[in-house]
């Protein structure tokens, strides 16, 4: 069985009909997961519930307290954190859980040793310790990380394949030697951070900047020469992947060329790593192609 961490309540952060980053997103995967031949492989696992353990905790590892107070309140009205980050009434608390569900992740690879998937939103790798941006609130991958060293990993890597540079996971990798963290995206593009030449306090950060059209024969030399090299020569005891699906070449909101089966590719190169994978969701615009893509992710895993 393959764990899928879902919670319908995942759908009650609303951003408006026309924010491209919307409740629909999760419907559309969990629907082309419920298709594929093997649906009865996967174990929907409903994350823990908040009142059973309480993720402030864990936030307040990577975001000041007046910064989480502050979301609370926005969200108490409604309103936007910046521009691209609305929230509404039930976000702060869906929030929360989409921490939990991340938090989940880690428990379930650490203690299996197999891969699991995080299928919540909001998304997180935007979200920089003192602010939300991008349709981030919390620091998801990175709160994760931190949560990991704390529960037996000695080291932890990220990969993040979003086609935007995940600035706040960085933000917080970039000054702990027990993270490293690695990207492979679009540039120039948002937020315009991830120059190649940003590698951290500790030398942990590996960034690859990607040209616009840029389709999976340029992606697999960076992963067999430089994307496996960096993490395996790390030896972490977690991989977390910051799974945006939003390179695809029919994603509205970018200009790289991949195809949901390349994520399957991708995921390949994980495992070469580890199978202590905790992979969970953050971009993925274009609803066919954000559920193939996953469809992709979760069959490598099942082989």
């Amino acid at each position: 069985m393959f764990p899928v961490i879902y919670s319908d309540e995942f759908l009650l952060h609303e951003t408006g009909v026309f924010h491209p980053e919307k409740p629909a997103r999760l419907t559309a995967i969990k629907s082309a997961l419920e298709q594929t031949i093997w649906a009865e492989r996967i174990d929907w696992i409903e994350p823990t519930a908040t009142q059973t353990r309480s993720p402030v905790a864990w936030i307040e590892k990577v975001h000041p307290v007046e910064y989480i107070q502050s979301v609370q309140q926005i969200c108490q009205s409604g309103g936007s954190l910046d521009p691209d980050t609305p929230v509404s009434v039930k976000t702060y608390d869906v929030a929360l859980l989409a921490v939990n569900a991340w938090l989940d992740g880690v428990d379930l690879a650490l203690s299996t040793g197999e891969p699991a998937f995080v299928l919540a939103r909001p998304p997180g790798h935007h979200a920089e310790p003192d602010r939300g941006m991008g349709f981030c609130i919390f620091s998801n991958a990175a709160i994760a990380a931190t949560y990991a060293l704390a529960h037996g990993a000695e080291r932890v890597a990220i990969l993040d394949w979003d086609v935007h540079h995940g600035n706040g996971t960085q933000a917080v990798a970039a000054y702990n030697p027990q993270i490293a963290y690695c990207s492979l995206h679009e540039f120039p593009h948002y937020p315009g951070t991830g120059k190649a030449i940003e590698r951290g306090v500790y030398k942990n950060l590996l960034n690859l900047p990607m040209q616009a059209g840029s389709t999976i024969e340029d992606y697999q030399p960076l992963f067999e020469t430089q994307v496996l090299p960096f993490l395996t020569a790390f030896e972490p005891d977690l991989l977390i992947v910051s799974a945006g699906y939003d390179a695809n070449s029919a994603d509205p909101l970018a200009n790289i060329a991949l195809k949901p089966a390349d994520f399957g590719i991708f995921t390949d190169y994980c495992l070469q790593v580890t199978r202590k994978i905790v992979f969970g969701l953050e971009g993925g615009y274009d609803f066919d192609s954000l559920g193939a893509s996953v469809v992709a992710t979760i069959e490598r895993c099942l082989v």
